[in-house]
């Protein structure tokens, strides 16, 4: 398993307490719901499942439950999900939420929802998903990720790649290319569910307590499958 390094420091780890008006039934907490059971359900796959050695490999992962796409031809993507990264000591930040509007997964008529999961290789990547904005296959570059018990089938092309990235939609999960779309940060949603205005990257590198839930069981869930 490789190395992971990133910015966060001792010096620059701050405790933000969360306030206790912040609300935990609400869309915030139920797109973090949704995230959990996408990744759930797909790590539940067996062998179409994504190799559990990408995901220990991971630098950071974010999941956009029940995007949609829609369009004749030359399609769209809108979506909202949520990044979480890896520190230092290996445990798992608190989400931070995001968009991703834009782009085509190839040739689309009408409309579908797809589960989104994007695997992150490297800090680099990491630091290009932390910008306000950003977009995939221009400012970072992403594969199609490949599926099964191990990556041993992964190209030079696809272990290169920033971004690994993986949709599921009717019941079919396979690793698919989202070039064009652009994922930008959501600071209403943080501010909502964190009761305070925080941007990504404070949510991502400086350590939060008493997260609401059901981050838990978000932070159990990668602790479990890219522990």
């Amino acid at each position: 398993m490789m190395a992971h390094r990133h910015v966060l420091t001792a010096g620059l780890v701050l405790t933000l307490a969360w306030p206790l008006a912040a609300q935990q039934d609400s869309e915030e907490a139920e797109r973090l719901t949704a995230a959990i059971t996408a990744l759930e359900e797909i790590m539940a796959a067996g062998d179409a499942a994504i190799p559990e050695s990408i995901l220990g490999d991971a630098e950071a992962i974010a999941v956009v439950p029940g995007t949609i796409k829609a369009g004749f031809f030359l399609g769209g993507m809108r979506g909202k999900g949520i990044i979480s990264v890896r520190d230092g000591s290996g445990s798992w930040s608190a989400p931070a939420f995001l968009t991703l509007t834009g782009g085509s997964i190839g040739l689309q008529i009408g409309g579908q929802s797809t589960d989104l999961v994007l695997v992150i290789n490297n800090e680099k990547g990491v630091e290009t998903l932390i910008r306000n904005q950003f977009k995939l296959g221009a400012d970072a570059s992403v594969a199609a990720g490949p599926i099964g018990r191990d990556a041993q089938a992964a190209t030079d092309a696809q272990m290169r790649a920033q971004i690994l990235s993986y949709s599921r939609a009717r019941g079919v999960f396979a690793g698919v290319t989202i070039n064009g779309s652009t994922i930008r940060q959501d600071r209403d949603a943080n501010r909502r569910f964190y009761g305070k205005a925080l941007d990504t990257r404070q949510i991502l590198f400086e350590r939060i307590s008493g997260t609401p839930d059901p981050v838990p069981a978000w932070r159990a869930l990668l602790a479990k499958y890219a522990g």
